[in-house]
């Protein structure tokens, strides 16, 4: 799969930084993660910390997929609201769900403690109301939060105006998020568990799958096995072509970054995130040399020719939004690029065995606006599966919900 366009501003920024040799010879391991994004790079270095022995194939060189076009927003809101998610499947299953992205997000931390050049930085977070119809949801929202102990503050017009610059009806101020560049935390990642001994290969495409009752047999496009016992699905938006039935539906989200702009313009924006209430919805963040990173424009478009030719067209109207929003700002456009994201009915992902492969074959399909931090509770989940341990989010995570 081509899943992105343009210039996606961590590969230029970082460009290949290790090289990992395709794999050649028949080996033998305890898991086989296929995928080298950064779900397959958590997933693991969940697992090679708690003592299993790892290998890792990716198809393409290592982050080179969609990973590379991520915006990397780390945020324990996910696109469905909590008010929504409790509707669906009960308030008590629906907060475990938000607590367990707000885990998430120090534990991402702590994971790239370390690590060169990865920018993992904390941050706020603005969600506001892009209309004057939608604070009342917005404030529905806050007070469900509020009353499960998350980490936020009510704003109203006034004070989102008095602190932020940003003219809207209100908005919800949240403690807790934080960014990262995810194309270095995976090289880094990778990088590190190779040294340690994890086998790491690139350029080495997954061709068959043979589950039996003890191990699953896989077999590359150049005929070589790989003999575990599990393997785990982290090729992104690719592991919808190992089932029979969809179980999400790809869009593209288009972005641009800035020129660095002076701190003192970019005031609070250097540490809040801002999202807003709209569906598709603009969003921002900054980086760690003081550039904003902008993404939005949504559509349906999963043809890469497409794509490719509407990444300019899209920049162009994301930059005529934010330069509304701030004026303020000198909004000078370095890279543009558009990337593929995979959409789930409930904005939930899915961790763990499919019936179409018995339980041996895991996936790790980490879906969402919120992948990075899905992925992060999806290797402690797969690891739990692995090690035959019961996880509270099995189920709400698990294909069974669609059951």
């Amino acid at each position: 799969m081509d899943l992105k366009s343009g210039y996606p501003f961590w590969a230029v920024r970082n460009g290949l930084m290790h090289a990992f040799p395709p794999l050649r010879d028949d080996v033998q391991c305890d898991v086989l993660v296929v995928g080298g994004g950064i779900t397959g790079a958590l997933i693991a270095n969940e697992l090679c910390a708690n003592g299993h022995d790892v290998a890792l194939i990716e198809q393409r060189d290592i982050g080179w997929g969609s990973t590379a076009a991520s915006t990397a927003l780390l945020q324990y809101e996910i696109d469905t609201h909590l008010i929504d998610l409790a509707r669906q499947y009960g308030e008590t299953a629906a907060v475990q769900a938000y607590q367990a992205c707000a885990a998430a997000i120090p534990a991402l931390r702590e994971v790239a403690r370390g690590l060169k050049g990865v920018d993992c930085h904390p941050m706020h977070s603005l969600y506001y109301a892009s209309k004057r119809r939608h604070r009342a949801v917005l404030q529905e929202e806050f007070a469900l939060r509020q009353r499960h102990g998350f980490d936020v503050r009510w704003l109203d017009r006034e004070a989102v105006q008095d602190e932020f610059s940003l003219d809207a009806p209100g908005a919800i101020l949240s403690g807790l998020a934080a960014r990262v560049d995810p194309y270095c935390l995976t090289y880094r990642l990778l990088a590190r568990l190779q040294k340690n001994g994890c086998q790491v290969h690139d350029r080495t495409t997954l061709a068959t799958l043979e589950p039996t009752a003890r191990g699953v047999t896989a077999t590359t496009v150049e005929g070589v096995r790989i003999r575990c016992g599990h393997v785990v699905m982290a090729a992104g938006y690719a592991n919808q072509q190992w089932l029979s039935s969809s179980v999400a539906r790809n869009r593209s989200s288009y972005a641009f970054i800035t020129d660095p702009i002076p701190e003192d313009l970019l005031g609070p924006l250097a540490q809040t995130m801002v999202w807003e209430s709209a569906r598709p919805y603009l969003y921002m963040r900054s980086t760690g040399d003081q550039r904003l990173l902008i993404g939005g424009e949504d559509d349906a478009v999963d043809i890469p020719a497409r794509r490719d030719r509407r990444v300019e067209a899209k920049a162009a109207r994301l930059l005529k939004k934010v330069g509304a929003l701030f004026p303020h700002l000198p909004l000078q456009p370095a890279f543009s690029w558009a990337g593929t994201f995979a959409e789930t009915a409930d904005g939930l992902p899915f961790f763990g065995p499919h019936k179409q492969w018995g339980p041996r074959v895991l996936f790790g399909m980490a879906y969402g606006g919120n992948g990075i931090t899905y992925s992060m509770i999806g290797a402690g989940l797969l690891r739990a599966r692995i090690e035959r341990r019961r996880h509270p989010l099995a189920a709400l995570f698990g294909f069974e919900r669609l059951e």
